[in-house]
């Protein structure tokens, strides 16, 4: 069995996987858009350029993304993505990339856990843990 995650955007879809892109080194593996369905009763007007649905590749892990129905509000509540930094200076980059734009819940630091462990919400509301593994 494998856990993937599928996320959500709400409309924002295009401008996260960018972001993702750049902050995490993303690469996009498959892009639907509504308008390359078959059954278009599911696409609003002006939705048709939006992503039904994108595989994205990040590190070793599938992210699975959309823009869902598009109402403009996404909602990431109740968990959060994790993601294994190769060292402290990297810990840094990522925890500076993600939260760029979002907040910072634990500001990255020494924990009695980890020389590095931080938790920020990007600017389109993931939720995101940073760690160095001891």
């Amino acid at each position: 069995m494998h856990v993937q995650s599928y996320l959500f955007f709400d409309g924002r879809c295009d401008e996260a996987i960018e972001f993702y892109k750049k902050t995490l080194g993303a690469k996009v593996d498959m892009l639907m858009r509504f308008k390359d369905g078959p059954d278009q009763s599911m696409c609003k007007p002006g939705d048709e350029n939006k992503v039904m649905h994108a595989s994205l590749t990040i590190g070793e892990t599938r992210v699975m993304v959309s823009d869902g129905r598009n109402a403009g509000k996404p909602e990431f509540k109740g968990f959060a993505l994790s993601v294994n930094a190769k060292n402290e200076a990297d810990a840094d980059r990522l925890f500076n990339g993600l939260s760029a734009g979002g907040n910072v819940m634990m500001p990255l630091g020494k924990t009695f856990f980890s020389p590095r462990f931080g938790m920020a919400t990007d600017k389109f509301g993931v939720n995101w843990m940073v760690i160095v593994e001891p």
